[in-house]
């Protein structure tokens, strides 16, 4: 046996390989899985590390297989983070105190990843509110892909008035004088809430640069070692993805990537893909940063959209053909697609198209498949699977489920998606998050989903015919999300030969009370054989601070996901231990922090 780079040794695997579920002691060697076993009998040489793990539970690095992760990155130290906060009063104090950071012109964002269901008040902040706590800088706050809040600021800096035209798709609301309020809706699509941010000031190109790599530390943070980019709206190939690239070259990249390829041109669908044909193919690349395929845009008369807010959309009649002459082109040139799809009766108008293209140029093999399917049946299920496809799913019911409930009923819900029965029919299935403009990019966030079957706001959707074991879940995200990018064979699994990429979490995973899963950490997260991420126990293994570019970014002063804004608030008053707790994540309390602070728990020590 050659002698490994590094040792892990007294924890407690899961390692999800049916031949060795479990194990206590690994070793990595290259970058790669060398040996995995209970006993540690592996050469020690001087150059050999061995970590203690302390009986720790470590996971195989997950994988989500639906995230913005690029788009994400460019913005990610713009953007004011709601996720995890659990009352609207603190999400107001931050907008507050992050519009009095905010030089001039740049914008306060609140975009997406973020529901009124988890805040204790269980309701929107009011345009009068937003314009209270920000009076001067513009501020844009965005809600799922169904509505934008713009202060007063925000609608000057967009020179929206009272004579501006409602785009296609969309509604600027006016008050009986005919003058915007700042509420933005999308009837029926999100193009104005997206063209509106669009709008704002960018980050010049080093503070992309810090921003990208703040967010994969973040990932990081939450244990995503690996995700599939699912390209986005105004994400322009090749010029959005520079800064990427960038990083990679430089062997900053803590993140792996396969990046699919997402049309900005409606009506010239087909000469986006037949240029990008003439610049790249699927695969090129290599393990930490390559070319997946198309989509989740692939003609824009087949944007199934998925606001629960609005009555379903009915496609357009052109949606065939034009679907029809994309597709094939990119079957017969073997380019994996992807396609965004919400209701069966879009479905089935897809994989029309599908089995027509099918008869000429095969998908058998070609690992194409379907985003979100939450209305799925088991009819489409069954077609899909006969020509070969997948289905990533993510936890945007978490976040609209209630809306779900309202239009169509508690019944109709415990089913979206019917994940138990595309696992019975042997589809294959990934999971991911959306992120970051919809649902979160915490991946506990939707482990505890898929688990549990609750939204964020802690409504039951699904019976327990419809709710996976943890294991079941954890696969998803590891070695089901592996098959979406055609690597199932070097990741998703602590087997020997694959990518050295795991997690070692702050509590078990398989152990922990269910309400307590979405408050998992990574202490320390290895991708490649090395850490990129680790605290607490692991610090000393850390890779140096990364400095917050520019010194104003939200993310100086509240950090990313939940957590960390709590931590920074109580440090004044003495340590603050959330493990055993969790409190802080949840909006169990109505008086904001005050009250929290005041609630007399025993996690607390001031």
């Amino acid at each position: 046996m050659q002698t490994p780079d590094l040792i892990l040794r007294n924890g407690k695997i899961t390692t999800l390989d049916p031949t060795c579920p479990q194990a206590s002691h690994i070793a990595i060697k290259d970058g790669l899985i060398l040996a995995v076993n209970e006993t540690g009998d592996f050469p020690v040489g001087p150059e050999t590390k061995v970590i203690d793990l302390e009986n720790r539970r470590v996971i195989p690095g997950l994988n989500d297989s639906h995230i913005h992760l690029i788009r994400g990155g460019l913005n990610y130290n713009l953007e004011l983070r709601w996720d995890g906060v659990p009352s609207l009063a603190d999400a107001l104090r931050m907008l507050r105190l992050q519009a009095e950071r905010t030089p001039s012109p740049q914008w306060v964002r609140v975009v997406g990843s973020w529901s009124e269901f988890q805040f204790a008040e269980r309701r929107m902040p009011t345009l009068e509110e937003i314009n209270e706590a920000a009076p001067e800088t513009p501020v844009f706050i965005l809600h799922l892909y169904c509505r934008a809040l713009l202060n007063r600021a925000a609608l000057r800096a967009c020179g929206y008035t009272r004579d501006s035209p409602n785009p296609p798709g969309g509604e600027i609301q006016r008050d009986k004088q005919g003058n915007p309020t700042g509420l933005l809706i999308a009837r029926p699509n999100a193009m104005i809430l997206y063209a509106t941010l669009a709008k704002g000031p960018k980050l010049p190109p080093e503070y992309q640069y810090n921003s990208s790599r703040q967010f994969m530390r973040e990932l990081n943070r939450l244990g995503i070692t690996s995700c599939i980019d699912a390209g986005g709206g105004f994400q322009n190939y090749p010029e959005d993805y520079e800064i990427v690239r960038q990083l990679h070259d430089r062997g900053e990249l803590t993140v792996r990537i396969a990046y699919n390829l997402f049309t900005q041109k409606p009506q010239a669908e087909k000469e986006d893909f037949a240029r990008w044909m003439r610049m790249t193919k699927p695969g090129e690349g290599d393990p930490f940063f390559r070319m997946n395929g198309a989509g989740e845009m692939l003609v824009f008369s087949a944007a199934d959209f998925e606001d629960f807010l609005e009555p379903r959309p009915d496609l357009p009649p052109n949606m065939e053909n034009e679907l029809e002459e994309v597709v094939t082109m990119l079957a017969s040139n073997r380019w994996p697609f992807r396609l965004h799809a919400t209701y069966d009766e879009s479905i089935t108008r897809f994989l029309d198209v599908f089995e027509r293209v099918n008869r000429a140029a095969p998908l058998h093999d070609l690992h194409w498949f379907l985003d979100h399917c939450e209305t799925i049946s088991d009819r489409n299920i069954e077609r899909l699977h006969a020509l070969g496809g997948g289905i990533a799913i993510q936890h945007r019911m978490a976040f609209q489920g209630e809306y779900f409930v309202d239009r169509y009923g508690a019944k109709a819900a415990e089913r979206t998606p019917p994940i138990r029965r595309m696992l019975e029919m042997g589809v294959p299935v990934g999971a991911g998050t959306d992120a970051t403009r919809v649902a979160n990019y915490n991946p506990f966030n939707s482990l505890y989903w898929l688990v549990s079957g609750r939204t964020l706001g802690g409504l039951s959707l699904y019976p327990e015919e419809n709710r996976l074991s943890r294991e079941q879940a954890l696969r998803l995200y590891t070695s089901g999300s592996a098959w979406f990018s055609g690597e199932q064979e070097q990741k998703g699994t602590l087997s020997v030969g694959q990518y050295a990429d795991l997690v070692v979490l702050t509590e078990d995973y398989f152990q922990v009370p269910e309400d307590r899963i979405r408050d998992l950490e990574s202490v320390l997260t290895i991708v490649n054989g090395k850490p990129v991420y680790a605290t607490g126990h692991f610090t000393d293994l850390a890779p140096p601070p990364l400095p917050v570019m520019p010194d104003w970014a939200p993310v100086a002063k509240f950090g990313g996901y939940g957590a960390p804004y709590y931590q920074r608030l109580a440090k004044p008053h003495g340590h603050v231990h959330t493990a055993t707790c969790g409190v802080l994540h949840r909006p169990h309390t109505t008086g904001g922090l005050s009250q929290l602070w005041g609630s007399g728990c025993d996690c607390f020590a001031f």
